[in-house]
């Protein structure tokens, strides 16, 4: 294993469907709900909302990292992210996920590809779903193939 350089606390009581969700320095104090989609009230934040927001902003903040070294820039990307609940035929869940991402200072499509493919195979969360959640890209309106 790797050095350390950054430990994230949080802690949740009460679960998804009726819980709270607080870091250890109290700078996110959420509600935890089940969407109206499985049920609930959808009043609350749920784990896959969470999990949007953090893989698009660590993404995006990857995607900016890495645009120097192709000679690009991305600081004007915006990304849309979808975490999809799905379900599996043993009763079980999994995920999947998309995002969409807007590059408008990479007009090149080829340029625009090689920057996410890259992002892609540094960018924290996506080395930690790989090979374990189906991940869809779609850069500049065009699906990523590969």
């Amino acid at each position: 294993m790797g050095k350390i350089i950054y430990t994230a606390e949080a802690q949740v009581t009460g679960g998804r469907a009726n819980g709270r969700g607080r870091t250890a320095g109290g700078e996110l104090d959420i509600e935890l709900r089940f969407p109206k989609e499985l049920g609930g009230a959808g009043d609350g934040l749920n784990p896959e909302q969470l999990f949007a927001v953090g893989y698009a902003a660590c993404f995006e903040s990857t995607m900016a990292l890495v645009a120097p070294r192709l000679q690009l820039s991305a600081e004007d990307a915006s990304i849309d992210s979808k975490v999809m609940l799905i379900t599996r035929e043993d009763a079980g869940y999994q995920l999947g996920v998309k995002l969409e991402i807007t590059l408008p200072s990479v007009a090149d499509p080829g340029q625009a590809a090689a920057l996410v493919r890259t992002a892609h195979q540094i960018c924290p969360y996506s080395n930690a779903t790989r090979g374990n959640i189906d991940v869809e890209f779609v850069v500049n309106g065009t699906p990523l193939e590969g």
